[in-house]
């Protein structure tokens, strides 16, 4: 039945989401390329080479975002135990030495020819998928903690914590917070998260205290000057870069942080380098462009036909939404540092294809929302 009625609602997709879509992309590729050809010449000998990489990376995340518009997103829910199984397969995998790649101090990618995945960030959407069903099949016993609110949060909790053993910090925390407010949208008892709260503080400190790392991104955050050259040094430099930027920037090409001073900038780092080019107009509306997804995503949410499609939608754009404000954060020197993405401009494969793939879900379900 609820099937022929998504059927009776067939619309073409939310024109307004693709247009942020769209142009957040070609924002991103323009930047990356200008970020990254500094670097890229010093080691590659080709400007080009991660521009080049990104517009393939991007020319496949649209074909799969169309791709994902045009499947019916209940077609989600009847295989998302599947998906579910086959992420955490993945993660065990690149737990595997042989397997897993190291980058940066993290296992977390598995190589497949020339390229690799991250198989976290699919777990992301994985989690998303499964989730959405579940609560939707048991939104009345969300508010028992043993019936409903135990199980949902045991296997969010299983998931973080194949993430930690790579580790990475920063899509851990994305997941964990994208399906707290989906398990807290569901119908989930305040009180309930106020004890989740003080345990998840707990935990927090522990996961910085266990690894040394961690407690210099903290003093870092707090006071970068007191080690400029070590643990200090990535913010300082961001900051350096965003500053001179002004209201107008230095011009688009004409970035100095670039130039070996702040590492890699066209990954996690990139919106300062856009900060320092384009300045406060052109930070303004990439952010303004964010924003246009949150609200049509939302309104894409609260519009779906049914519960699943609701929290699925939600979830989506809860996922994108919070690793924007988390990698804002931390470029502008409100969070301790922590690797991850900004949605649609950073380089990368896995994070850009995955995030494509998501939108093109929440596209679908826009085809059948009463926007």
């Amino acid at each position: 039945m609820l099937q022929s009625r998504t059927k009776q609602l067939h619309k073409a997709p939310d024109l307004l989401l693709i247009i942020a879509i769209f142009s957040l992309l070609l924002i991103g590729v323009i930047m990356v390329y200008s970020a990254s050809a500094i670097w890229a010449t010093y080691k590659f000998d080709d400007s080009f080479f991660f521009a080049k990489r990104q517009l393939l990376f991007a020319g496949a995340g649209i074909v799969a975002m169309f791709g994902f518009m045009n499947i019916p997103y209940l077609t989600w829910r009847n295989s998302s135990k599947t998906l579910l199984i086959v992420c955490f397969i993945l993660l065990l995998a690149v737990l595997i030495p042989g397997v897993g790649m190291v980058r940066g101090g993290a296992r977390s990618w598995i190589g497949v020819g020339a390229f690799s995945i991250q198989p976290s960030e699919f777990m992301k959407l994985g989690l998303i998928i499964f989730l959405a069903r579940y609560l939707a099949d048991h939104q009345k016993k969300i508010t028992s903690f043993t019936k409903g609110f135990l199980p949902s949060l045991s296997l969010v909790m299983v998931a973080f914590g194949f993430i930690m053993l790579q580790p990475d910090l920063g899509t851990g925390v994305v997941l964990v917070g994208t399906c707290m407010l989906m398990i807290f949208v569901s119908g989930a008892r305040i009180a309930h998260f106020v004890g989740l709260g003080v345990l998840g503080l707990a935990g927090f400190a522990g996961l910085i205290i266990s690894a040394p790392y961690r407690m210099q991104r903290i003093t870092a955050f707090l006071n970068p000057w007191e080690d400029p050259l070590g643990a200090g040094f990535q913010i300082i430099q961001s900051l350096y870069a965003i500053g001179p930027g002004g209201l107008m920037g230095l011009g688009l090409g004409q970035s100095l942080q670039k130039f070996y001073y702040l590492p890699e900038p066209q990954t996690d780092f990139i919106f300062a380098i856009l900060a320092e080019e384009l300045g406060f107009i052109g930070g303004t509306l990439v952010l303004l462009l964010f924003f246009l997804l949150l609200w049509r995503g939302i309104r894409v949410a609260l519009s779906a036909p049914d519960t699943f499609g609701s929290l699925l939608a939600l979830g989506i754009v809860g996922m994108i939404t919070i690793q924007v404000m988390i990698n804002i954060s931390v470029v502008t020197g409100l969070m301790p540092v922590t690797g991850i993405t900004l949605p649609f401009l950073s380089y990368g494969g896995s994070s850009l294809t995955l995030t494509l793939c998501s939108v093109g879900i929440l596209l679908n379900i826009s085809r059948y929302a009463k926007l």
